[in-house]
């Protein structure tokens, strides 16, 4: 009987490991499952001050469930969970888990800690008064910021004990549920206004050898020649030395060090969270504009040219990422997507941006996002119509097929590239999905010019079987070319609008040709109207 006890634990041990949430491979990406199913985050990040009031939340639930998202990402700040020093304060989580469950929404959560939007401004008071033992950034003049210094193991370690103690938390009252999904490991860390900190600590170590682990971890990836690698290769790839001997003078070692001191910071905190809860944890990067010097930006966050310091900084991380806020959300995006990175958008510039939407088609589509989230959340929740509301409704139908498709180049993405002044680069987009080569075009040919805005086309095409596809998406007219040897021209055998219910059975509406697919020559999807269309295609001569 012991025996089978023994076995029965065992087996109990396993399934709570099993539903705990986390990151899987499929193909070329990751996939989050939770209670271990595979889950699309269709989110919203709420503004920094609206979690912390369960009454002025209390409208807004009931509409975000409205707007068809499945997550809320809302913000745990630490002066608000550990008022005293370990004496911890859950009433406000609780409170937010209770109307997230309420609502049937997931949570993603921000740990506002050492550094929120580079400061630090959410640390209990206890923290803030207490200089001596929690010292603040030094600028070259000597002046004090209000940032907490990296170099500070006091610092560290209190941060880490209260993070673990909400990890620990949440494992009480949330293991069974899985309500909450992933965390968030500060918010936007980086240092302003200058490229690193400047008190003793800080200059001793700086003057000192860069880690050994970061060069090897350089070396082994040494071949990418982007960012820091370019940098170094520069420099001449020396593999050894103080910072500026590896990396130069000037401001470029100065972010590599920042980097890396705020990557062990982080390290630390993610390892103590995660002995307690093994959720998946990230960290998310306040982008910098081009042509902007180090500390003109947060800088030494896990930045695009420094994401590799952050992978060898704070291997425990399963992933980095961007917060995106210019109108280059194409190219910025993109430099997330790493074979040793699933591509996560938590902030993904404000709500009531009108290109959101279309991002939203891009990032599943092209990048096979985990998970989308344009700030302010609450901000749109009564605005009609609702352009996100509506692309969500269609995501949220084809979240099976999405997921089904990740990683396996069953699938893409479209959109227009905006570069960062704004310009729309609209001309047409070619690629190869399944056995046909689609090209997408962003004007629509039976709406007049100056009444389209063609930064807010877009869509994504899924191949479900040999020659039938999913189309989804506004403003966007698609053509096909076949693939291979075969007959060379490709035509339309049907084309039906329709929807996926509840149970994700296909609902069909109207069977569509003639004018609605110009006599067969292409799959058009008018602007300002999110629809899909299930279509099959075939070869002829």
């Amino acid at each position: 009987m012991a025996f089978v006890m023994t076995l029965l634990a065992a087996f109990t041990f396993v399934t709570a490991q099993a539903a705990t949430p986390r990151l899987e491979r499929q193909g070329s990406t990751m996939r989050l499952i939770v209670n271990d199913e595979p889950l699309l985050l269709l989110g919203g990040e709420l503004g920094n001050s609206s979690a912390s009031s369960a009454a002025y939340m209390a409208p807004y639930w009931p509409k975000l469930k409205q707007m068809n998202l499945n997550t809320v990402l809302a913000p745990v700040s630490w002066e608000l969970v550990e008022p005293v020093e370990g004496q911890f304060d859950w009433r406000s989580f609780d409170q937010l888990l209770k109307d997230a469950r309420a609502h049937d929404m997931k949570l993603v959560l921000l740990w506002f800690g050492a550094w929120k939007n580079s400061m630090s401004t959410y640390v209990p008071s206890w923290v803030k008064r207490d200089q001596a033992r929690f010292p603040r950034v030094q600028l070259p003049n000597g002046q004090s910021t209000e940032i907490l210094s990296a170099f500070s193991t006091a610092t560290r370690d209190a941060d880490a004990r209260a993070f673990a103690a909400l990890l620990s938390h949440i494992k009480a009252v949330d293991a069974k549920q899985s309500t909450v999904v992933m965390v968030q490991v500060e918010n936007e860390i980086g240092m302003l206004p200058v490229a690193r900190e400047y008190g003793a600590e800080a200059n001793r170590l700086f003057a000192d050898r860069v880690p050994a682990e970061l060069m090897r971890h350089l070396d082994a990836s040494r071949v990418h020649q982007t960012g820091l690698h370019k940098l170094w290769a520069e420099q001449g790839g020396k593999s050894e030395g103080t910072w500026t001997e590896v990396f130069g003078e000037g401001d470029a070692s100065a972010e590599a060090f920042t980097a890396w001191h705020y990557s062990r910071f982080v390290e630390a905190l993610v390892v103590a969270g995660k002995a307690a809860y093994p959720l998946p944890m990230y960290v998310n990067a306040a982008l910098n504009r081009m042509n902007k010097a180090p500390g003109e930006y947060p800088s030494g966050g896990p930045l695009p040219h420094l994401l590799d310091v952050w992978k060898a900084g704070a291997p425990s991380l399963d992933l980095l990422a961007p917060d995106i806020y210019f109108p280059n959300f194409v190219d910025l995006a993109a430099r997330f997507r790493r074979a040793d990175n699933a591509v996560f958008i938590p902030e993904a510039n404000n709500s009531d941006k009108p290109e959101v939407p279309a991002n939203a088609f891009y990032a599943f589509g092209k990048l096979d996002a985990i998970g989308f989230s344009p700030f302010s959340i609450e901000s749109i929740a009564d605005r009609k119509p609702n352009p996100l509301a509506d692309a969500y409704a269609v995501l949220r139908q084809l979240s099976p097929a999405i997921l089904s498709a990740q990683g396996l180049n069953r699938m893409s993405g479209f959109r227009p590239r905006i570069l960062e002044d704004e310009t729309v680069i609209d001309m047409p987009v070619t690629e190869d999905i399944g056995n046909y080569s689609f090209t997408v075009s962003f004007i629509d040919p039976w709406t007049p010019e100056a009444e389209q805005r063609t930064a807010t086309h877009g869509g994504l095409i899924i191949q479900t079987g040999p020659e039938d596809y999913l189309i989804a998406g506004q403003g966007i007219v698609v053509t096909a070319k076949p693939i291979g040897t075969g007959p060379p021209l490709a035509g339309i055998d049907h084309a039906w609008e329709g929807r996926f219910d509840q149970q994700g059975r296909w609902i069909s509406g109207r069977l569509l040709n003639g004018d609605q697919t110009h006599q067969g020559r292409h799959v058009r999807l008018a602007p300002g109207q999110f629809q899909i269309q299930q279509v099959r295609f075939y070869r002829y001569r």
